[in-house]
């Protein structure tokens, strides 16, 4: 089957990458030209343009920024979205709301493609070591032959049965990770006011009970002031946004989310968007300063 990818932004290279390493053949298109030609240095092929990307490939995975991209990418609502899609397998690993999912399945069968959806839980440094998780969603033949494209980029895929629950789960994750990561600025900023040596905490967090993967790599950053991205600032806004819209279509309440995405939206706007999520820190300190 021959491969495509599009989106090489901060995930996406390094899982188009992976499959390089894994021995795929791969076909590889982006916007701007620097990360595809990294990639040929691998062994991809670079496509020119978008219509050479799908007219070339049995299989297309997205791993793009937005719906808008998204489309764009596919020619969404253009005369050309049909043969792009025909006969062809769609697996969307990009990150978007389960309506919006819903409705490109079916654009996507209507003009006789095939279509799954596989969000994945990690930032770069998973992505890195081919250790996401993903979590994938579509007709059962779809998804079968969606798993093993996908595999040399997860550590673990989980089946979760039709569109667009996926992309449900992949909501509830974010709304844990958003909110934990703030947690733990909140945290971290107490231990710094009360005078505990950083270090001795992160070592604390980190080897006992509430140790994770992120909460390791997140902490670590708080503490080496190291905020280049991993899972950038305006990413995560853009996330926590979706799950909140998810919130307000069951008509439910997060009230931990909207604090967490005030305080995101505040760095921001201070010019912090391409940090790092671990990066909320600085708005407790910036508080911490203003008392």
């Amino acid at each position: 089957m021959r491969l495509g990818f599009a989106g090489l932004g901060l995930m996406g290279r390094p899982m188009a990458a992976n499959l390089l390493r894994a021995g795929m053949g791969l076909r590889v298109y982006n916007r701007s030209s620097g990360p595809a030609q990294a990639l040929a240095r691998l062994g991809a092929d670079i496509a020119g343009s978008t219509g050479d990307l799908f007219a070339s490939c049995d299989a297309v995975i997205l791993m793009l920024a937005d719906d808008a991209a998204t489309d764009a990418v596919l020619g969404r609502g253009e005369s050309e979205f049909a043969s792009r899609v025909r006969g062809r397998l769609i697996v969307n690993m990009g990150t978007h709301s389960p309506g919006y999912s819903r409705g490109l399945e079916r654009d996507v069968f209507a003009s006789g493609g095939r279509f799954v959806e596989a969000p994945v839980s990690g930032s770069r440094g998973p992505a890195e070591a081919g250790e996401l998780v993903a979590m994938l969603a579509g007709a059962p033949d779809a998804v079968a032959d969606a798993r093993p494209l996908i595999a040399p980029m997860c550590r673990e895929i989980i089946d979760a049965g039709a569109v667009p629950r996926a992309m449900a789960m992949k909501i509830a994750v974010n709304l844990y990770l958003i909110t934990s990561v703030t947690a733990l600025a909140e945290a971290t900023s107490l231990a710094a006011a009360t005078g505990v040596g950083l270090e001795q905490f992160r070592r604390v967090i980190t080897n006992g009970p509430l140790g994770s993967g992120v909460a390791a790599a997140k902490l670590g950053k708080m503490v080496t002031r190291d905020f280049t991205p991993q899972a950038a600032v305006g990413d995560v806004m853009k996330n926590a946004r979706l799950v909140a819209e998810a919130v307000r279509g069951v008509e439910g309440d997060a009230p931990l989310l909207a604090e967490s995405l005030a305080r995101f939206e505040c760095l921001a706007r201070r010019g912090g968007a391409s940090l790092d999520m671990a990066a909320i820190l600085m708005s407790y300190e910036e508080e911490a300063a203003a008392a």
